[in-house]
């Protein structure tokens, strides 16, 4: 008896802790500036891609997709809708798998030039990512359909930061001040738009960077690697084109033929192709906005223009026949 009330004591406590704590996070500390930018950013690019009926281009990726891409570009010459929708490489690439696979369709095509972090990314790291907090907050239905690690990661997210964040967060909204709505930023194909190299972080700084280079071992061995393969083997066996391809990077810091075999395994070995300009989308760093995944405004411009005449050349003779005279556009295409 003594034994029995001494367990309630310190379990109904525990209970209740937790089901206050689960309650918090679920349904009232919200981060309206952080990740609600990152989530309204998500719910618009896969609003657009829902909206197309016929065969698609989608891009995937980080940061890269929408800073050095530009679907505004590709999108005539491709001659098919495009829709950026990369976000953050904080983001999970299961979920951001998830969520576009139930949009994918036989024939589309998806090029996902991956940022190198995001092929070396640990397991761990992907279930306490940035997009955690918005999966518990907002979207059940995608957490329940990922693996129960991300339930415990999604469930158990929040910290005292996280709280203290959150208070300053929706008190700054109340008062509406401060840029909440960064779709300003961003145009209706999901590109990031007006980051031009005054806004930028200044070339002192940018030749002060120092890019992270995983091994081809942590390329290889990636749990981010494992999860593009995957997505790559279903997507293939459905009909859609799945093309890799190659971060942009600084030309002055080298990628190896091995880095390049390791980011290609996903891709070749799964179904899917891999695109690779003659430059290895390496630029001057002049041409950089703040990072060496973040093109400034006219590179991505010119560089987009270099990588849609590249997917041209490898959609399907059907659809290649028809576009050909499209692809003269590229006589213009010089690296910025």
């Amino acid at each position: 008896m003594v034994l029995s009330q001494m367990l309630r004591s310190l379990v109904l406590p525990c209970l209740a802790s937790l089901a206050i704590y689960f309650t918090a996070f679920a349904m009232v500390l919200d981060r309206p500036v952080s990740n609600g930018a990152l989530s309204r950013q998500i719910e618009a690019k896969i609003a657009r891609g829902s909206a197309i009926t016929g065969k698609k281009l989608v891009i995937l990726a980080g940061s890269n997709g929408p800073y050095s891409h530009r679907c505004e570009t590709i999108e005539p010459i491709v001659g098919r809708p495009c829709i950026n929708g990369g976000v953050a490489v904080g983001i999970g690439l299961d979920y951001l798998f998830l969520r576009w696979e139930r949009l994918l369709r036989p024939g589309d095509v998806v090029y996902l030039p991956m940022e190198p972090t995001q092929y070396s990314r640990r397991r761990l790291e992907n279930t306490l990512g940035a997009d955690a907090a918005i999966l518990f907050h907002g979207d059940w239905r995608s957490l329940a359909a990922l693996p129960p690690d991300r339930w415990l990661g999604a469930a158990f997210s929040g910290d005292f930061r996280a709280v203290l964040m959150s208070g300053i967060e929706q008190a700054a909204a109340a008062l509406r001040r401060g840029n909440f709505d960064r779709q300003a930023d961003i145009d209706a194909w999901g590109d990031r738009i007006g980051h031009v190299a005054s806004l930028g972080i200044g070339i002192v700084r940018l030749r002060a960077l120092q890019p992270l280079s995983p091994t081809v071992r942590q390329i290889s061995d990636g749990y981010g690697s494992g999860l593009i393969a995957g997505f790559s083997d279903r997507m293939t066996a459905r009909g859609v084109i799945v093309i890799g391809g190659l971060s942009t990077g600084f030309s002055d810091v080298d990628i190896s033929a091995a880095q390049i075999a390791a980011m290609r395994g996903p891709y070749v070995g799964h179904g899917g192709r891999f695109l690779m300009l003659d430059n290895r989308s390496r630029y001057d760093r002049e041409n950089f906005f703040d990072s060496d995944a973040h093109l400034n405004e006219p590179a991505q411009i010119a560089h987009s223009r270099r990588i849609a005449a590249a997917l041209l050349a490898m959609l399907p003779a059907a659809d290649g026949a028809q576009l050909l005279a499209k692809a003269s556009s590229a006589d213009s295409l010089v690296p910025p």
